[in-house]
């Protein structure tokens, strides 16, 4: 069995200096410096970042990208080890979720937003086959906001999403919830 994988989600845009860029680039350092591997959407932005703070601190990197969705990003960035290709972006979603043993959302947009909600509702349906839920981890008050109201409008377990406010606390909740 290899090490545990923290599969990592985020905004597409951003760079360096910028707060979510760096809380990216923190992350995957914090991460591998652990000793997760950890796997993004394998492009720009928030993906980048958590690529090359990983990188850089010696991790594993998983990049799963879509080329027939995204045809100008042929390759995942630089930093990335391991590349999947997913036929679709539903296919590169699930592939995301499927090798992660935790997910992690960092602040980002709709696709962002979609990669959380599918993996919450993996954590959901896993009590129907007497599988453990992988843990869910969202990152911000937008994330804490969102799944408040979602919890309470759909009637949805609001403990399988565990909501922090720094990239610090999403280190220790994945330490956590899953211990090297």
């Amino acid at each position: 069995m290899g090490q545990p994988t923290v599969t990592v989600f985020g905004s597409s845009v951003g760079e360096p200096g910028q707060p979510g860029y760096d809380d990216g680039v923190e992350l995957g350092r914090l991460l591998a410096e652990a000793g997760y591997a950890v796997a993004t959407g394998g492009y720009d932005g928030t993906m980048v970042a958590v690529s090359a703070g990983a990188h850089e601190a010696g991790g594993q990197v998983i990049g799963v990208t879509a080329p027939k969705v995204f045809p100008h990003r042929e390759t995942a960035n630089r930093f990335v080890k391991e590349h999947i290709r997913a036929a679709s972006l539903t296919e590169r979603i699930h592939e995301l979720v499927d090798i992660a043993d935790v997910s992690v959302a960092l602040p980002g947009s709709i696709g962002t937003f979609t990669e959380l909600v599918v993996a919450w509702n993996l954590a959901v349906v896993a009590q129907f086959s007497d599988t453990p839920p992988h843990p869910v981890i969202a990152v911000g008050p937008a994330w804490r906001r969102l799944v408040s109201q979602l919890s309470e409008e759909f009637e949805t377990d609001i403990d399988l999403v565990t909501c922090v406010d720094t990239v610090p606390e999403a280190v220790a909740e994945v330490k956590r919830r899953v211990p090297l």
